[in-house]
Formats: C-alpha cells, structure tokens, sequence
C-alpha cells in the first residue's frame, strides 16, 4: 500500500544543488489501471498501481532490463513524463520535489508517502508547498502523459 499527498509547489526551497537528484523517464502503456515503465537513474522498472484517486492505493513494481524497458517505452501511449526528482528532508519525511521537462516543463509537484493514512491527515506542509492536489485527477502522472500541459 502506498500512502502519499500531492501538492503544487509555490517556490523551490533554495538551492537544490545540494539535495539528491534522479533523472526519471517514464511512459504509461495504460492509465486505468495505471501501469507504466520507468527509467529512474539508470535502473528499469515496471510498475502497476491501483486503487484510485486520493492518497491510497495499491503498488506493485518489478525491476526489469534495460531492453524490456526500451521495447516498453516505444508502447507506450502520450507523451513520454521526463521530471528531476529531488530528495528533500523534512521532518520525519522526504519530499520528493518534481520539476517536468519538455512537453510539461513549468509544471513542479512535490509528493510525501507516509506510513499511515493518519500520519498523512495530520501533516503540515512546509510554506513553500502550495494547493493539496491529492485526488485531483488533472495532476496524475498518467492523466498528465496523456493531456500535456494543464
């Protein structure tokens, strides 16, 4: 189970530089439910995700081979989601603050998994998050690689 609230973001929290850093590309062969491939730093996954809209659901992710990836991806529908993701402490938490490229660049979304739905409920968000988007559909990965731009 994967528990986690979305949030626009306002302002970046200063200097990224000196946070973790992945390079993600990712590409949805179907959005309901959602599986999708992903190139996430150089290692290969497949991943399936259930469940929904709000901020539980299920997640099933296999790592697979570059070529399984590659032949995947060619399949996929829309446009193919390129992010930086950026690990940010916070708390008891890491933010992971994503800032699109390409079809979607100036779009940046920040997500916070946590161990309970409670635990979600009760958190507050540092000043620089913006508008809770959990459950908005407009601003799913899978939603977003087939509409673009917002």
């Amino acid at each position: 189970m994967e528990i986690e609230r979305k949030f626009l973001v306002n302002t970046l929290p200063g200097d990224l530089s000196s946070f973790h850093k992945r390079i993600i590309e990712q590409g949805y062969l179907c959005r309901i439910p959602a599986i999708r491939v992903r190139n996430d730093n150089g290692r290969f996954f497949f991943t399936l995700k259930s469940g929904g809209l709000g901020m539980s659901h299920e997640e099933l992710e296999s790592e697979i081979p570059e070529e399984a990836f590659k032949h995947l991806l060619k399949k996929t529908d829309g446009i193919v989601i390129k992010k930086d993701r950026y690990e940010i402490p916070y708390e008891r938490y890491i933010i992971e603050l994503d800032i699109f490229k390409d079809e979607l660049d100036g779009l940046i979304i920040a997500e916070v998994e946590f161990p309970s739905e409670e635990e979600a409920l009760d958190f507050t968000p540092p000043d620089w998050l913006g508008k809770d988007i959990t459950g908005d559909p407009k601003y799913t990965n899978s939603n977003l690689s087939m509409k673009g731009p917002i």
